[in-house]
């Protein structure tokens, strides 16, 4: 557990679905948004799974997936030490301690062998620094991985025991590199478009798979984030956003 002097930068206090989830970030740099509470509600959790998060920064989607899934239990590992210390304030400010662990340090090396029900990571959304404008220093680490996606990918399935989920989410425009590095070992993939709006392409996409699983592939309806103008989010959203429903990635929604 890293130590609390880590923290250096001011922090200030948000909540996630729906006020269920408390949640101190830095002021100036990556503050996590909607992408965590998708990713914690498209998990499917039973009672009893041992579930793991790779990278959890301040626990946006960890804590979120601890509150949606109160019969589970977890562990993250974040490599920043001051996200780490971030982290385990939140965990303690949430008061599920008793079912989330967190270690410090780089998941990608932290050699776990079939040890998950699941794995899930929101992943920096670039490998190549060169493909983006430089962030800002606070940013860059959540925004730029020194590890291409699928070293992320390899080693979230070397980490599940068999039949365990590997869940993603991930910008649209990868996720031809996201099937290609799930082309060995793993079936059941399913694929849920995130748009933005009804009218525009799909932005994200969450990606579930299941090591050792042969079932075909499948692409659910998508999502739509935002209405119209007067809705700031469709009605589907936004009971997911507020904890209400959960994803089922093998069928679409459903209500909690």
């Amino acid at each position: 557990m890293a130590d609390d002097s880590a923290i250096a930068a001011p922090v200030s206090r948000s909540t996630y679905l729906g006020g269920k989830v408390m949640l101190d970030q830095p002021v100036k740099g990556y503050r996590a948004g909607i992408d965590a509470a998708l990713l914690a509600a498209a998990l499917g959790l039973r009672p009893g799974a041992l579930a793991c998060e790779f990278g959890c920064g301040a626990g946006a989607a960890l804590l979120s997936a601890a509150r949606l899934y109160p019969q589970a239990r977890f562990t993250a590992i974040e490599q920043d030490a001051a996200m780490a210390t971030l982290c385990a304030a939140n965990i303690t400010l949430n008061e599920v301690g008793e079912r989330v662990e967190l270690e410090t340090g780089d998941a990608l090396a932290a050699g776990y062998r079939e040890a998950f029900d699941a794995v899930f990571f929101n992943p920096p959304f670039f490998d190549d620094e060169s493909a983006l404008r430089p962030p800002a220093p606070e940013r860059r680490g959540a925004w730029i991985s020194e590890a291409p996606l699928e070293d992320w990918i390899k080693a979230g399935l070397k980490a599940l025991k068999p039949k365990g989920a590997l869940t993603i989410v991930h910008r649209a425009d990868r996720l031809a590199d996201i099937l290609s590095a799930l082309s060995r070992g793993v079936g059941d993939i399913t694929v849920l478009p995130v748009h933005s709006h009804g009218n525009r392409p799909a932005k994200r996409v969450i990606v579930r798979a299941v090591k050792g699983a042969r079932g075909p592939f499948a692409l659910l309806p998508g999502l739509v984030v935002h209405g119209g103008p007067e809705e700031r989010y469709t009605t589907e959203a936004l009971d997911i956003l507020q904890g209400r429903v959960l994803i089922d990635m093998g069928a679409g929604r459903k209500v909690r």
